[in-house]
């Protein structure tokens, strides 16, 4: 991993209310804290600031930029992480990666396990690994790269960058899994564009859409 270097950006909020915080975390920062007092800095630190009723529900890769939602009272952090369980919350996320990846329209289903000798690094098992779904969709195809909108199952850890990877086409700049020519981006080129839920006062329903900023 590189250098921890989170951007000096203020807060992008996109709603709020009593029970609910949605904002666009920026790439480069954080979810959570990290082990050590130089990986302190993160959205929820921040959110907590200007929030300090907020509380986690769910996470981005520090690399991965877009929309993520957090609880404001413990009701709506159960209510919202029963979603996520249950896989209820409906997430699309815009990539960019490297190659032509083809047909237009495809799922990826393989399981994964964290690689432990070389942590946080993700793997495919076959034999272990918990299940792991992506469907995707092609937006368009540029020099030796493809835009695709990615849509997970399921939610584990780096789902989307080892199945990209497996498919033989990593995630433009992704600095765990990327090589070479794919490496070579200004950043991750992961976007969390869209996320859909149900409101923990009411049950209804929202949708939170940020375009990716590439």
């Amino acid at each position: 991993m590189t250098d921890y270097a989170p951007p000096d950006t203020p807060l992008d909020v996109l709603h709020e209310d009593h029970e609910i915080l949605v904002v666009n975390k920026p790439q480069g920062l954080l979810s959570v804290p990290g082990k050590g007092e130089h990986l302190a800095d993160c959205l929820l630190t921040r959110l907590q600031e200007a929030f300090p009723t907020a509380l986690l529900v769910h996470r981005l890769d520090r690399d991965t930029s877009g929309v993520m939602v957090f609880a404001q009272t413990a009701h709506a952090q159960r209510h919202l992480g029963l979603q996520f369980e249950k896989r209820q919350v409906k997430k699309t996320y815009l990539a960019r990666v490297y190659g032509r990846l083809e047909p237009k329209t495809g799922t990826v289903d393989l399981p994964l396990i964290v690689d432990w000798p070389n942590r946080p690094r993700q793997m495919v098992c076959h034999e272990t690994g918990k299940p792991a779904v992506t469907d995707w969709r092609i937006q368009r195809y540029g020099i030796a790269e493809t835009r695709v909108r990615l849509m997970p199952q399921t939610g584990r850890s780096h789902q989307l960058r080892v199945h990209m990877l497996a498919l033989g086409h990593p995630i433009l700049g992704d600095p765990l899994y990327a090589e070479g020519a794919a490496l070579e981006a200004e950043r991750m080129m992961l976007h969390a564009e869209e996320l859909r839920l149900r409101h923990p006062d009411g049950g209804a329903g929202l949708r939170f859409r940020v375009p990716a900023p590439f």
